[in-house]
């Protein structure tokens, strides 16, 4: 990820190459997928095809060589636009592991072929059902197996994309928790190739929102030793980095959901007319529409202050985690405000709110919870005790 600012000016003409493509998938493709729980595999296929998915690739390697800010306002405009970048953009967010840990061989072999749409990346082995988001309580081992591997057993849970993705980052417990030297260490990451392994079930998991996620479970899974990203025992701290990576990533589209609602509720509340005029006129109904306005920029401010930093190559865990915050509550918020504007009609499917409304409600628990956010800026940031 190159150490350098993109500028609003840079990001315009790939905000409006982005709006256009979404422009070819309107809300009836959307509402389609969402009856049948299906993957949008020409949205996907469109992105892939435009260099998007391959963004923060370097050029060397076939991609864009771009900045996490142009990763941000292609994510953000897709939600803007009435899309749902949750199909793929993990594609985006783990190649901070990749490229700063992984070897030169690991990166000649998957990263063009991922730039050119060959493979799929989009699988972040990471949570499971007993240790959430305590993720240093993980229960899954991966066993060395001689020289010639290491033999994986264990579950995760909330793997989305697992069933439309080639290759997964996966997190495993490589040393005892108790021969560790300390809390975070014996963790390795695996780059794993899903096409190329036997003992792996993935089982496909309904929920409010179709975002694909599964659980997956791991009997006696054989992995090569070439899967093993940078050394083993340091996964946890080869992961962090990406985690800031991701909750950037992920406020981007919040804020592009927030927009999205603002402008829905901003046009309506302007033309439908009730008792002789515009329902907008009424203070009831405008000052939610602007207090939304004003939380998406606040949010879309520290967003922006998130991805500079991180460009920069300085700490952002603050700034990545209060944007992820922020954002996702704005764009709730913004949520709650457009169906309230809306009445009934916001629980219509042909106006696509009460669809955005549910896809947007996840990301005030995931990735890391609010609570969570709370707790690393208390101790962290604030210096109080530690309360977990």
């Amino acid at each position: 990820m190159i150490a350098r600012t993109t500028s609003e000016a840079e990001l315009e003409p790939i905000r409006t190459a982005v709006l256009a493509l979404c422009a070819r998938f309107p809300g009836e493709y959307w509402r389609d997928l969402d009856r049948v729980r299906g993957y949008p595999h020409e949205f996907v296929a469109a992105l892939t095809e435009a260099g998007y998915l391959a963004a923060l690739i370097p050029e060397e390697f076939g991609g864009s060589g771009l900045t996490i800010s142009a990763a941000c306002a292609i994510l953000e405009e897709i939600h803007h636009a009435g899309c749902n970048g949750a199909a793929c953009h993990a594609q985006m967010y783990t190649m901070g592991t990749v490229l700063r840990h992984g070897s030169a061989e690991q990166k000649k072999q998957v990263l063009p072929a991922i730039a050119r749409g060959e493979l799929r990346l989009q699988a972040f082995g990471v949570t499971e059902p007993t240790s959430g988001t305590d993720t240093l309580s993980l229960r899954t081992t991966a066993v060395r197996d001689g020289n010639s591997g290491y033999i994986v057993n264990g579950q995760k849970i909330w793997t989305s994309r697992a069933e439309h993705s080639d290759l997964m980052l996966l997190l495993a417990r490589t040393t005892p928790r108790e021969q560790a030297k300390t809390r975070t260490d014996g963790l390795s990451v695996f780059l794993v190739d899903m096409r190329a392994v036997s003992g792996l079930t993935i089982r496909p998991i309904r929920t409010m929102m179709n975002h694909a996620t599964t659980e997956m479970f791991f009997d006696n899974m054989r992995i090569p030793a070439d899967s093993l990203i940078g050394e083993e025992g340091n996964g946890f701290r080869y992961i962090l980095s990406g985690m800031n990576a991701e909750r950037i990533l992920i406020a981007s589209e919040c804020v592009g959901d927030a927009k999205w609602f603002i402008d829905k509720a901003n046009s309506y509340a302007k033309e439908r007319i009730i008792f002789g005029r515009a329902i907008g006129a009424n203070q009831g109904v405008q000052f939610p529409i602007a207090r939304c306005y004003m939380q998406m920029r606040s949010a879309e401010l520290m967003v922006h202050e998130a991805a500079q930093r991180y460009e920069q190559g300085e700490q952002c865990g603050e700034q990545a985690n209060m944007a992820k915050q922020l954002a996702a509550e704005a764009s709730w918020a913004a949520a709650d405000m457009c169906v309230q504007t809306h009445g009934g009609f916001g629980f219509a499917e042909e106006f696509d709110i009460e669809r955005k409304f549910r896809e947007t409600r996840l990301y005030t628990v995931a990735p890391i919870s609010t609570n969570g956010v709370l707790s690393y800026i208390a101790e962290h940031v604030l210096n109080m005790p530690r309360s977990y």
